[in-house]
Formats: structure tokens, C-alpha cells, sequence
């Protein structure tokens, strides 16, 4: 037998253990004399959880209670189940636990140990796992944007549990704070995965000013992020207005310079000076 198999000696098999193992196994113990059960004794199936991909450990037992030696043969389905050796010989009323390691897939899942014996014989132990999440708080605020008289933005939940952020903003122009509002809880609850675009409102943001802009969420666990962005604000109705008046009052002395030139017998304007008023009415 393999030395990667444990076997006990009859002398360790008592009572309790054998009620157990009838109890998981009746049918094929009453037909080929032996069973197959997982180790320990007390468990009538494997059960296991863990993140995806974990790797997780537990053994079998072959008990084989005939009169002479028995050879099984493992294999696992429905999950990457690895045996330390898939072929065990089993002396004459003895036990043989045999390791195995089993990888957590993606989905709670149900797989199975097959125990092939002679004669045909088969035992199957079902193995029940269940896949852990780990708890993760993780909150992002994107895409941080001022638009009109609100400060738009997204927040995502890059984490595993629901969250319930808290928002604080503050805006900084040239001559020092211009919006600063203290943290607040916002009216909703935020699941894993999921994204949501947001508002602000700003009905008294500056008329003329250069401003950088600052969102920071938080939440339980110590999630949190901070995002920024930068707007000038200028009255742009206004300068256009004022650079018409000007634009216009250029015009005016342009054509007045010109009559008198005109009745005085002067030359015609250079080409600079009609240049310099272009540039000064664009």
C-alpha cells in the first residue's frame, strides 16, 4: 500500500466509529464489505467553504472489513479534487485515510468522491462547497464635473458590501474658500458593483473666478476617495457686451478720422492701422 495512505489497525475501530460508518454506508458494506466515508468519523458528507480558488484539505477513509485485502480506486467529479494517491490497498479489517485537496471554483457547488472497489462495487460520498466572499469596503468618486449651477458625479462601489456614503465638498477660488460644505450622509444605499451619477446643486457658485473643485465620499469600514476638478467662471455675456461697445466706439473714431482726412487731402489709412483695429474688435 502506498505510504501516502494512513492505515489503522483493528484495535482503533470502535464502537462509535463503526455505527457511523454502517449508518453512511449500510448498502455497500451489506454487499462487498467495505465503505468509504470521510475521515473522523461523524459526517455523513464533506463539506467545505472558501474563497474562489483556495485550495482546502481533508482526507477519506476505505474501511475494508473483510477477511482479506480489497484495492479502491478514487476520483472526484464536479470539482478539481486531488487524492495524494487515487489507488489504495487495504489490508484485512483495517482503514486507510487518504488526503485529498480540493479547489474552491467559482459558484457554490456540489462534487463527489467515487470509490470504485472489486467486484464492481461503488461508494460515493457527497462534498458540498460553498463559496466565501471576503468582506471588502472599497468607494470611488468619478467623472467629477460642473456643469451649470450643479457639480455633477459618479460613485462606485468597487467593494463587496452595500455602503452608504457620505459626501463633504469644497470649492477654493483665487481669493480663498468659496463652497464648503461639512459631510453629510447621502439618501441611499449603494450595493457591490454598482455605479450611480449624482448631482450637487450650486445655484451660487462665482461669476468671475478660477475654482478648484473637491468631492470626497466616505463610508463604513474606512472606505472612502476624494476627487477634484478645476472651472473658471467668467460673465461672458458681459464681456461680450463690453467688447461690442468697444468694437464699436473703435469703428465710430475710425470713420471720423477718416472724413477729416479726406477733406484735409490726406492719404488714405495704412494697412497697419486698419490691422491693429481688427485685431482690437475680434
Amino acid at each position: 500500500m502506498s505510504s501516502a495512505a494512513r492505515v489503522l489497525c483493528p484495535s482503533l475501530l470502535g464502537p462509535l466509529i463503526l455505527l457511523v460508518l454502517l449508518g453512511s454506508a449500510t448498502t455497500a458494506v451489506a454487499a462487498d464489505g467495505w465503505s468509504a466515508s470521510p475521515s473522523g468519523g461523524g459526517r455523513p458528507s464533506f463539506y467545505a467553504e472558501g474563497a474562489p480558488g483556495s485550495v482546502l484539505q481533508d482526507a477519506v477513509s476505505v474501511t475494508n472489513r473483510n477477511a482479506g485485502p480489497i484495492t479502491v480506486r478514487l476520483r472526484g467529479t464536479g470539482a478539481p479534487i486531488v487524492f495524494t494517491d487515487r489507488t489504495v490497498r487495504v489490508p484485512a479489517r483495517t482503514r486507510a485515510d487518504v488526503p485529498f485537496t480540493v479547489t474552491v471554483p467559482a459558484g457554490d457547488r456540489s462534487a463527489e468522491i467515487v470509490a470504485r472497489g472489486p467486484n464492481g462495487g461503488v461508494q460515493r460520498v457527497g462534498l458540498r462547497l460553498r463559496v466565501t466572499v471576503p468582506e471588502l469596503s472599497a468607494l470611488t468618486v468619478e467623472h467629477v464635473a460642473v456643469r451649470g449651477d450643479h457639480i455633477a458625479y459618479d460613485l462606485v462601489n468597487r467593494g463587496t458590501t452595500a455602503l452608504v456614503p457620505r459626501l463633504a465638498v469644497r470649492a477654493d477660488g483665487l481669493l480663498g474658500p468659496v463652497l464648503d460644505r461639512a459631510p453629510r450622509t447621502l439618501p441611499l444605499e449603494l450595493p457591490p458593483g454598482r455605479r450611480v451619477h449624482l448631482t450637487e446643486p450650486w445655484p451660487d457658485r462665482p461669476a468671475l473666478d478660477a475654482v478648484d473643485v473637491r468631492l470626497t465620499v466616505t463610508a463604513a469600514d474606512g472606505a472612502g476617495d476624494t476627487a477634484e476638478t478645476s472651472v473658471r467662471f467668467a460673465p461672458w455675456g458681459a464681456v461680450a457686451g463690453a467688447g461690442g461697445a468697444v468694437a464699436a466706439g473703435g469703428s465710430f473714431i475710425a470713420v471720423r478720422r477718416r472724413r477729416r482726412r479726406r477733406d484735409d487731402g490726406a492719404a488714405p489709412e495704412s494697412p497697419r492701422v486698419e490691422d491693429e483695429l481688427t485685431g482690437a474688435t475680434t
